[in-house]
């Protein structure tokens, strides 16, 4: 239990860096006059690349006796962000701005409540799953340890 929580805690501390760098390019964007939707999505990208080379390196190291498909997992984290971070998040962007009326500097901040936990399970359990090469059954594609 305890190292779940340090990963998660973690997990937490690469989450900051990727809000403060998506929400750097969302408020410059917005600023700029680009809609709210489109920001996040600009903001989205960049922020996951970030969350991608940190939790890798970082929150959810392999052990020696495991190995990770980098390709795969660079995949399944765009997948997992899309679902929880820029679906969700423009979802909860759109009801917090548009019928809450919160700030669309301020909305994004709501939305963590939601999506930072969901993106940790996601992270943890499917994107950064690695397998046991003791363990391995009729792999047929080449693994890159990173």
């Amino acid at each position: 239990m305890i190292k779940l929580i340090i990963q998660f805690i973690k997990f937490s501390m690469v989450g900051l860096s990727n809000t403060v760098i998506s929400y750097a390019i969302y408020s410059l964007l917005v600023y700029w006059g680009l809609h709210y939707f489109f920001a996040s999505i600009i903001a989205f990208v960049f922020s996951v690349l970030n969350s991608f080379f940190w939790n890798n390196k970082y929150v959810f190291k392999k052990d020696t006796n495991q190995k990770r498909h980098i390709v795969h997992s660079l995949i399944k984290t765009y997948i997992s962000y899309a679902l929880s971070g820029l679906l969700m998040q423009n979802l909860l962007l759109f009801i917090f701005i548009d019928f809450f009326f919160i700030s669309k500097y301020l909305a994004p901040f709501f939305s963590l409540t939601i999506t930072v936990p969901l993106n940790f399970l996601l992270n943890k359990l499917w994107v950064f799953k690695s397998q046991n090469q003791n363990n391995k059954k009729n792999q047929h594609t080449k693994t890159i340890d990173i």
